[in-house]
Parts: C-alpha cells; structure tokens; sequence
C-alpha cells in the first residue's frame, strides 16, 4: 500500500490524533486487477471531493487499498458488545479500516471507510474480505434509504478486485471491496468497552475507542 499524491480528501483526523492507544494502525491487503464497479458522484459532491478527480485509475487505486490518500492514517477500531448471546469484552474491525475523517458541504464530520480490504489484528479466523454482492446491496440499500430521509451509512465506491473468496454454503464468490462513509459519532460499544477496560482489565492491552455510527 503505498502513498498518494493525487486526489485529496482533506483529512482532519481527531481519531487517531486524539484517541492514541484506542485503535490499531494497520494497512489494507493489495489487489491485483481492481475495477471500478461504482462510483457515488453525488456523494463526492457533498464531501466536498472532486468527482472527475476521483472517478479514474488514481481514484480506483484509493478504493481498491493499494494506495494510502494523501493524510490519511489507516486504523482498525477496537470496541466491546453483545456477540452470539454473550458480552464480548474485546471485539474489532475484522474487515474495515478508517482512513480517515472529513468535513462535509454541510460541516458534518464523515468517517471514511474500506470494508473488505483485508485482515486486520481484530479478523481472528476470517479473510477481511467481502464478496462482491453483498457490497452491492450495501450500495443500494444505503442510496435508498438515504433517499427516503433514514440516516444510514452510504457508499462512495464499490471496486471488484478479480479475486475469489469462499463463503458458506461452500460457494465461490468475487471478492470486492467497498468505500463507506458514517457519520462520526460516540456509541454504546464504545462506552462499553471503556467500562470494562477501567474496571476488570485496567493492566491488559485492550483497546477501547469511539464507535462509528450514523445518527
């Protein structure tokens, strides 16, 4: 993964520059043979991006995870929470990293987000990849819920890297990736794993942070 000149997102990372120890740095997994399957330009416009900018082969090497945007600090996020029945003190992004945070048209403050690009140190037994309908089906529920006024996370990009992923039932299915957004906000995981941090593991390494989830 390497860094990148071209088009900017305009970063301003209160994440990672104000909650050092809540996160992971980690990098995405490289792609081979990535395509630009879809790319949001109204979306870019809110962001205050340049959609011609991004909607080329500089643009596909930001979404696909083989190039790192000029100010972004990739993260996995750490968080606690109810999983199969039981509290889970420790729990992460097993396929997602934030890029980073930006400012929106309407000064909202928009996490960016690659889902599908990899294992991170929170993916345990999984690949971190997505199969490519899945990322598809986030692209259109989320346009269209974000359409009917339900705030939601929304996708900037989906990109199909030509590689194949498994998935149960045993079936062979195109890994893909997509670019999401959420607005940044607190959320209960966060508040649940600070809790258990300061009370049951104040001398472990776990890791607590701030959730991202649209409000």
């Amino acid at each position: 993964m390497n860094n990148c000149t071209g088009p900017r997102f305009n970063f301003d990372n209160s994440f990672a520059r104000s909650l050092e120890g809540f996160f992971v740095s980690c990098k995405a997994e490289p792609t081979v043979t990535p395509e630009l399957l879809r790319f949001n330009h109204a979306l870019a416009k809110e962001l205050g991006l340049d959609p011609v900018a991004f909607d080329s082969e500089v643009g596909l090497a930001i979404f696909s995870g083989n190039v790192i945007p000029e100010g972004s600090e990739p993260l996995a996020q750490a968080y606690a929470g109810h999983q199969f029945g039981g509290f889970a003190p420790q729990l992460g992004d097993g396929r997602a990293l934030l890029l980073g945070e930006v400012i929106d048209a309407q000064q909202r403050r928009r996490d960016i987000q690659l889902k599908g690009s990899g294992r991170t140190p929170f993916s345990r037994g999984g690949d971190g990849k997505a199969a490519l309908g899945p990322v598809l089906r986030e692209y259109l529920i989320g346009e269209s819920m974000h359409a009917l006024g339900i705030p939601t996370t929304r996708a900037l990009a989906a990109v199909a890297t030509g590689e194949n992923v498994y998935r149960e039932p045993l079936c062979l299915a195109l890994f893909s990736l997509g670019l999401r957004l959420a607005i940044s906000a607190s959320g209960l995981s966060s508040l649940a794993l600070r809790a258990v941090t300061s009370i049951n593991y104040a001398n472990s390494l776990i890791i607590p942070l701030r959730a991202t989830i649209p409000t």
